[in-house]
């Protein structure tokens, strides 16, 4: 969407026709699609355009304006086909099909190719037209043909109804960001006064929004990082400088802290439309069973509802997962899709990295080839790095691959044997000889480890560390010799999975295909950036890992104006700028911590030794050391240990000597529900004594908002790193 001032406004003929005449059910006709339907579907287009008659003119490109709701909408597409007969002018809508067409044509394609034929009519002056639409079936190559003539009074008549509907939306819109601009223009910050620093922070971020720059900031926790970053991005959106902002996270409590600034500012005048998107397995109300679109009522008549669930859920400006919820629960939709659909119309999203960085789940809806004037506000940006290094990484598991082919052995033959070779060449694979210097008498050096690369490169390393060599291997290249089994076993499931018929199997059938493809197109990655990590063994596995995510991070930045990077700990800032794609001209602001140091106390115990083969002995004197510290002031306090099962023995036994106090500990696997009760027992500074445990680099490692006197204390039991692993130290031999 443009400007105000300049309110004219594009979209495609299918996206308008989808808008306003789309109903029915989510998913459509076509439920499963591989994940070379597409191609395949271009393939069959240009194969029945060029089989036509001379004379026939294919891919014509047509555009009109319409006035009206104080806009101009700008229609615009491609027609597939035209004929120009002696009878008339015929004009062709091409559709491939997977199966052959049956009963009468979809509505939408007629609509589309209606739209079609009142453009090129209006710009010929023709008074009648032909349309035919054309159903190719990909695999037989039969077409199915639809055509009917009609006058150019009844396709105009269709048409500017259409655009009508559409307009009244748009003009809606538009009203409501000339509201939003206005209450920008007007909005002061949301606090008595800035914090020290903080007006620095806040105009850097400002200048370098409004002028597309890349931006990386380390500031201390307590700063007002959130608030300083989003206050400026809303001004540069009221200026027409911004389409939209996205907030990204990494944690829930990330997106709690957003939206409580987004609130601030709205106690502070401020109109503005923020959407919190949330996974669909969590939005998801069906009690955990499989999402089934054929089944699921939600799902059933989605499109039927829609445009009623959208007017209802934008009259809200904070729309969160409880409004989602409430939302899909009043007008029976999908509240997930719901999401995605309310995203194109809101002024911020709030979301994980990956609806942005992520190649397998980024939203395609509104990053186009070129990109957008979107800026990305990367919130704890020292969490992207490893999340980025996954996001551009895949695995397979031979066993699980096993067991979907016994899975669908007798329904499923041909996938089955697909499954199964490629099952094969993976645990083929896993055997192997480590190819190592060996010591006196024979034995396996236990800290030597190989990175193996082509004979005689010079590039060959050797390094001492503590991971056993042959817990795995690693390989400089892609193994290429599995691409065949992959293709054919995508290549089979997709033919099953297309059919859409109900089987027990098919989830797992279904996920496994994912994973596959997944598995695919991070092979189609693959450089000298990445590594092919294979561990043997019981959990058997084979890993395209990627080592240095920075140019597909820089490519995925492309996708919008300007990024700002936030963190108290984005050092050394020289790494994170390397790894986070940055460029030469990025700016860099680096703040100290406003506060006096005498107001933080720092104590170290260094007599009780927590190496792992000690704990057990000093269990007793660790406990009684956190005592101490906390029987000196009645408080809010957390214990960070460094596994489950360390913490397991110290609240255990803390509970045990201090039985009068409150305690809370962190679980594995703790849902989101479990999560918030967990914090909200530190929201009340409750004058009694409240000790929680927690993992260290776990979910309350960070970005946990206690302010005031909700936490007084905190104690850190270890160093706070990471275990040694193969992974980490293939990082280490990489760089």
């Amino acid at each position: 969407m443009t400007a105000v001032l300049n309110p004219i406004i594009t979209i495609q003929v299918r996206e308008l026709v989808e808008f306003v005449h789309r109903t029915g059910d989510l998913g459509g006709d076509g439920l499963f699609m591989g994940p070379k339907r597409a191609l395949a579907g271009t393939l069959g287009h240009q194969w029945l355009q060029k089989s036509r008659p001379p004379g026939y003119q294919k891919e014509i490109r047509l555009s009109h304006d319409s006035a009206g709701e104080g806009l101009i909408l700008r229609v615009q597409g491609r027609l597939d086909g035209l004929w120009v007969e002696v009878g008339g002018v015929r004009l062709e809508e091409i559709k491939t099909v997977g199966h052959g067409w049956e009963g009468a044509p979809d509505p939408l394609h007629w609509a589309q190719a209606k739209c079609y034929a009142y453009i090129y009519a209006q710009a010929n002056s023709l008074d009648r037209i032909s349309v035919q639409l054309t159903y190719l079936h990909l695999e037989t190559r039969k077409t199915t043909e639809f055509c009917e003539a009609y006058d150019y009074a009844a396709l105009a008549g269709f048409f500017m109804e259409t655009v009508a509907v559409y307009q009244r939306w748009l003009a809606e819109q538009l009203a409501w960001r000339k509201l939003r601009d206005q209450s920008i223009q007007a909005m002061r910050f949301p606090f008595a006064e800035y914090r020290p620093g903080q007006r620095k922070l806040a105009v850097a971020v400002y200048r370098a929004l409004s002028r597309g720059e890349q931006m990386f900031l380390e500031a201390p926790t307590g700063i007002g990082k959130t608030i300083s970053v989003i206050f400026p991005a809303v001004k540069a959106l009221g200026e027409g400088k911004l389409e939209r902002i996205y907030y990204l996270t990494a944690t829930t409590p990330g997106r709690v802290v957003a939206e409580k600034a987004a609130a601030d500012l709205r106690a502070a005048g401020l109109r503005l439309r923020t959407l919190t998107l949330t996974a669909r397995a969590k939005l998801c109300v069906r009690d955990g069973r499989p999402c089934d679109l054929r089944t699921c009522p939600l799902a059933l008549g989605y499109y039927d509802r829609r445009p009623r669930a959208l007017r209802a859920a934008l009259a809200r400006e904070e729309l969160t997962r409880p409004v989602i919820e409430a939302v899909g629960q009043e007008f029976q939709v999908c509240p997930f899709e719901l999401s995605l659909d309310l995203s194109e119309w809101v002024d911020a999203v709030i979301c994980d990295y990956n609806y942005v960085f992520d190649p397998k789940v980024y939203l395609r809806r509104h990053f186009g080839e070129i990109g957008g004037n979107y800026a990305f506000l990367v919130d704890e940006a020292h969490n992207l790095v490893d999340r980025a290094r996954e996001m551009f990484s895949a695995e397979l598991a031979p066993g699980e691959i096993r067991e979907v082919a016994a899975l669908i052995r007798k329904s499923v033959g041909k996938s089955a044997r697909a499954l199964s070779r490629l099952s094969k060449a993976l645990s083929q694979m896993m055997v192997f000889e480590m190819a190592i210097d060996e010591g006196g008498g024979g034995k396996v050096e236990p800290d030597l480890f190989l990175l193996e690369k082509p004979a005689g490169d010079e590039a060959l390393r050797r390094r001492k560390m503590p991971v056993d060599p042959r817990e795995f291997r690693a390989l400089r290249d892609y193994p290429a010799e599995l691409t065949p089994l992959l293709e054919a076993a995508l290549e089979a499931m997709a033919e099953w999975l297309a059919r859409n018929e109900p089987a027990d199997f098919r989830e797992a059938m279904l996920e496994l295909f994912f994973r596959l493809n997944a598995f695919v197109r991070t092979a189609e990655l693959y450089d000298e950036r990445y590594v092919t990590l294979l561990q043997p063994g019981k959990s058997a596995r084979i890993k395209l890992f990627c080592l240095d995510p920075s140019q597909l991070l820089k490519q995925a930045l492309e996708r919008g104006r300007s990024a700002v990077f936030f963190s108290a700990t984005l050092a050394p800032m020289d790494y994170y700028r390397r790894l986070l794609g940055s460029g030469a001209a990025d700016v860099v602001l680096q703040l100290g911590s406003p506060f006096p140091p005498e107001n933080l106390a720092v104590l170290v115990e260094s007599r009780i030794r927590i190496q792992f083969k000690d704990r057990a002995g000093s269990l007793a004197a660790l406990v009684r050391a956190l005592g101490d510290f906390i029987a000196a002031r009645a408080g809010n306090y957390l214990v960070y240990l460094p596994s489950y099962q360390y913490l397991t023995a110290v609240a255990g036994e803390f509970k045990a000597r201090h039985p009068g106090l409150d305690l809370l500990a962190q679980r594995p696997g703790m849902g989101e529900a479990e999560r918030e009760r967990f914090l909200s027992a530190f929201a009340v500074e409750q004058g009694r004594t409240l000790v929680g445990f927690a993992v260290l680099g776990g979910i309350f490692g960070e970005g946990i908002d206690l302010a005031g006197e909700r936490l007084i204390g905190a104690v850190v039991v270890g160093v706070g790193l990471p275990q040694l692993d193969a992974e980490r130290e293939l990082i280490a031999t990489y760089f």
